[in-house]
Parts: C-alpha cells; structure tokens; sequence
C-alpha cells in the first residue's frame, strides 16, 4: 500500500522508530513526527534493551541498533538482603540513557528523510496525513479523545481500561556507574523502601525506589507530592532516599529530573485504532517497569505496524493485521507485568527468605522462568536456595537444572519448623502443630487435613484479577488451621493460587496447601522452593 503523507504524534523511541522504519519503507511518503517537547530537555534515566528485542532491532535496521549499543552499559545484577547478597549473570542485558537513546533515533529518523517538528502540540483532527500513528505515551490525548475527529469515530473511541496499582515509585538517578543492577530493600522507621538500580553510562546510573500506600504516607511524601508543580523533582524525597539508601551509593547522592512519587497504571484497551489513527506503544498498552518492557514493546510495535502497512491494501487492513499480529505478544507480557508488579507491590513481607531462596522467588514470580533454566545458568544459588529450603544439600544435578530438579523438590519432606517461617509444633494444637509430611505432595483429599476449602475458579484474567486475588487472601486470612486452594486446571488460575498462597503464608498461621493439575509439576516445584506454599495436592 502507497502512502503520500503520514504523521507520527510523540517523538520518544517507539514514535522515532516507526517514522524512520516506514520512511525506509516508502522514501516518497512523507513522514512527519510532531513533538511537543524541544531536544534535549527529555525526562527520564536508562532503558533496558534485552537479548531478545537487540535481535529484533538487529533485523529491522541494523545500523540503528549499531549506534545504539555503542552508546549502552552492560550489567549483571546482585540482590543484597540484610548484608548478604547473591548474584546472576546478565550480560546480555544492555542499558543506555533515554536521552542518548532519542538523540540515536532522531539521527536516524532525519538521515532516512523524516521531519521533526519540536515544541507544538498536534491532535489527529489537525493534521492531513493519510496515516496518523499516536505514540504520545501512557497518558495519551489521543487514547482520551480530546475531541479529535478521525473519520469514522472519535480517537477516543478505542475501549482504554487505565488500571492504577496500589505501590508509589520514583524514578531517580546517580552520577556513578553502579557496579551491577541492584535489587535491594531498606528497613526504615516509616516501613520499607525498596531500590532498583542498574548502570546506564560511565557517569550515570538508573536508581528506582518504591514502597508501600503506607510507608509513602508515614514518611510524609503524601504531602511532598501534593506540593510539587509539574516540571519540578522531588527534592524532599530525594535527600532522604539518599540518606536511606548511603550504603548502595557510595557517598554520592540521588539526582532527579521532574523525579516525583507516582503510581504504575497499566493501559489495555480494546482496539488499537480508529478510522485513520492508530495507537502505538504507551498509549495502546503498559506493561510494569519490573519486566523492562516500555521501550521494547513500542520499537517492536513500530516493526509490526510498518510491515502490516507494506503488506495491506488499504489503511483498515493494515491497522487490523498490525493488531492481530502484536496483540498476543503484548497481551502475554501484560501477563507477566501484572503478576510481577503485584510481586513488588507485595515484597517487604518476604524479607524474611534468604537471599538465595528470595532471588529465586524473584525469578520465578510471574512463571515466566522456569527454576530448571535458571538453575542451569546460575548453580550456585540455586544450590544455596534448595539447601534453605530442604534443610538438606541437593546432588549436584539437581542444583544444576537437571530434569531430577522438579521430582528431587516435591519429595522433600515438610519441616515442621523453620526459623523464623512456620510456628514451634508444641506451641500450637491440631494441624498447625501436627505439621509432618513424608513428601511435599498430599493427596488430594481436604477432608483428611481438616482443611477450609477456597476455590478460586478460573479468572477471565490470566494473569489473576486484582479483585479476585485480594478477595482470595481476605478470605483466607480468617484460617487458622489448614487451608486448601483450588480452581480452575488451566495454568494461569495456578498460578493465581501460588500468588495468593504466598501472600496467605505471611498473614496467617495456618497450613497452606494448593491442589491442581499433575501436568503443572513444574509451576508447584517452582512455587515450594520459592516458599510460595506449604504443600501441594497434584490430581
């Protein structure tokens, strides 16, 4: 299909890309990227690229992605926990500075033949473009309506859902080169906050600190962010992150760049286009910063969405192949994003796992990692993990991902009693201080435990409604003695199970067990060693 005229609303990577990939495409189309920020005053710190979006870049237009990795950081990465600290290779994880970033692809975009407009704003209904592709970000005018007339609808017209999370983040940096990515939590008086760190340049590093509704408030930060204008950091919050977090930077302190408290939404909407507007990135989907996804997931749209316009005969074609194409992969990171974000959301109650058996509950929170894979490329904590959570040294296969990994862990016997996990046997009556179990597999029988029964079902969500999971642990806060999850065979409710069963297991006394499918062994192996539940009962 021909294009003559096609205008880019947004000039952060995904917008840049696209407008450079569909220039290359169609050199007589011209292409102009309206933003209505001015060069060089971008916000924001480092962006991760991962191995498998490099690939993608890398088949698309190799001589962007030259430009872009000769300007990026590569880590690996360390979880430090109450003074210990394990670690895991990631070289293959690259990281540059969003402003470095967006200098590459303006380059790019002007050497191809696009023109970029800066400091005006635009709406669809303004510009006469044939194509009008919106990248204008999470809080997209476009995705609103802002009355912007497309032709057949409204641009609003695309069925958003904007879900708000419970957490506060902060997007911060350091003039230091971290040494590697740091996950790391900090106790303080009003609660805990908890930072993820990762180099980006020589001189600079990403450092993002999150918490808790009720930490944020006791430390007074409501109040900060009430009084911040729009183009103004944080500076309150940055002096006393800088205090709580002294023994990760090194003597230097955290700098921000319109740094302020925020909480993550995640963007869904029904349908990504509308007569001749089309969403990109951001302002089509979000997916949580725990999955570094933003960045990856708008470039990788650009790459769908400029194909789909070469192969279609017409515009609706076009956008409606683009959205059949991305939609599943998009959809699946959500997944991911939603479990992981609930994770972080959730994470100070976990600090009482060693940090080897806590790095694996990391790896393993959104079932996107299998505890075999991992432990193929990182034994050494794995072994350490098994080891604390058995009580017992694993053969060496097994702590290596060998296929023995996931029957070795389901035959573990339960220990009764773990420090400072499950309570003394004599200190409790019936169930709780009976606990004593050849194996971690029980059979499938409630009955014989004495158990409360919760059945979840099976959500509409895969990756477990907000509603249905917070429902799940009230509900069983209330047991003291056994309680036993069930539901839907399908992975995705599983997985739900395991998540609540985590979340049951530091609010209640109670025996925790979840039953399902035999099939799902691995996902019920991976959810024991990382302390997410008691036992299981496959059937």
């Amino acid at each position: 299909m021909r294009l003559n005229r096609v205008a880019v609303l947004g000039g952060g990577p995904g917008g840049l890309y696209a407008a450079r990939l569909l220039k290359l495409a169609q050199p007589e189309c011209e292409v102009v990227v309206h933003e209505q920020g001015v060069p060089d005053e971008t916000f924001g710190f480092g962006v991760g690229l991962a191995a498998r979006t490099q690939r993608r870049l890398a088949e698309a237009d190799p001589a962007s992605l030259d430009d872009i990795l000769a300007a990026s950081w590569s880590h690996d990465m360390r979880m430090r926990v109450g003074g210990r600290e394990a670690g895991m290779s990631v070289a293959s994880l690259v990281a540059v500075g969003r402003a470095e970033l967006l200098r590459v692809l303006q380059r790019h975009a002007e050497s191809a033949g696009v023109k970029l407009e800066f400091g005006v704003r635009r709406s669809a209904d303004e510009l006469d473009a044939d194509l009008v592709i919106a990248a204008d970000g999470v809080g997209s005018a476009t995705r609103s309506g802002a009355g912007a007339e497309t032709g057949s609808g409204t641009a609003g017209d695309f069925g958003a859902e904007v879900e708000t999370g419970s957490g506060w983040y902060l997007w911060a940096g350091v003039d230091v080169a971290l040494p590697h990515a740091l996950f790391a939590p900090e106790p303080t008086e009003h609660g805990v906050f908890v930072t993820h760190a990762y180099p980006y340049a020589p001189d600079r590093s990403t450092f993002l600190v999150e918490t808790d509704e009720a930490t944020w408030r006791s430390a007074g930060f409501d109040r900060t962010t009430a009084s911040l204008s729009p183009d103004e950091s944080d500076q309150v919050a940055l002096d006393h992150l800088s205090d709580v977090f002294a023994d990760h930077l090194g003597g230097h302190r955290l700098i921000g760049n319109r740094t302020r408290w925020l909480r993550f939404r995640t963007v869904r909407c029904a349908r990504w286009h509308a007569g001749r507007v089309v969403l990109l990135g951001d302002a089509a989907h979000t997916a949580h910063y725990s999955v570094g996804s933003g960045t990856k997931l708008a470039m990788e749209d650009a790459i769908a969405l400029v194909s789909s316009l070469q192969e279609a005969d017409d515009v609706e074609q076009a956008l409606t192949a683009y959205e059949e194409a991305r939609r599943p992969a998009v959809e699946r990171i959500q997944h991911i994003a939603e479990r992981s974000r609930r994770w972080w959301e959730t994470f100070p109650q976990r600090l009482d796992l060693p940090v080897e058996q806590l790095l694996v509950a990391y790896m393993s929170r959104a079932g996107n990692v299998p505890l075999e894979r991992f432990a193929a490329g990182t034994p050494g904590v794995v072994t350490s993990a098994l080891q604390q959570w058995a009580g017992e040294e694993p053969p060496a296969e097994v702590a290596e991902g060998g296929g023995s990994l996931v029957e070795w862990a389901l035959e573990r016997a339960l220990r009764a009693s773990a420090p400072g996990q499950e309570p003394d046997p004599a200190a409790a009556d019936g169930p709780v201080g009976a606990w004593g179990f050849d194996a971690r597999i029980v059979a499938d029988d409630p009955e014989a435990l004495g158990a409360t029964v919760l059945d979840l079902g099976t959500d509409a969500r895969p990756s477990g409604s907000e509603r249905a999971v917070e429902d799940a642990v009230r509900r069983g806060s209330a047991v003291i003695d056994t309680v036993w999850l069930t539901g839907g065979d399908d992975r995705s409710s599983v997985l739900t199970r395991l998540e609540v069963a985590e979340r049951l297991r530091r609010c209640t006394p109670a025996l925790v067990v979840v039953a399902g499918p035999h099939d799902l062994r691995e996902d019920f192996a991976d959810g024991l060693v990382a302390d997410r539940t008691h036992l299981v009962a496959l059937r």
